[in-house]
């Protein structure tokens, strides 16, 4: 198989499994400074979901349900 030909069925894959895909092309270029590159990512991650998940439990912030926000986006998108 050729390159494009393997480019050409990379691209006819959906979405989700071109970005699975592609994470572990750039993974296998360097897998040990990927994941010390990544580490204070995750950490800044995780501090922010802690962050987030205090102002829900002290009522700084209102949740409002999955599709309603996905609704709204996509109203906001088509305006």
């Amino acid at each position: 198989m050729t390159i494009h030909e393997l480019e050409r069925e990379m691209l006819s894959l959906p979405a989700s499994e071109r970005a699975r895909l592609a994470r572990r092309l750039i993974e296998s270029l360097d897998p040990e400074g990927h994941e010390r590159d990544q580490a204070p990512v995750e950490a800044a991650w995780r501090a922010e979901i802690e962050r987030r998940l205090e102002e829900i439990d002290r009522g700084v912030v209102e949740t409002i349900p999955a599709a309603e926000a996905l609704a709204a986006m996509r109203a906001l998108l088509r305006s």
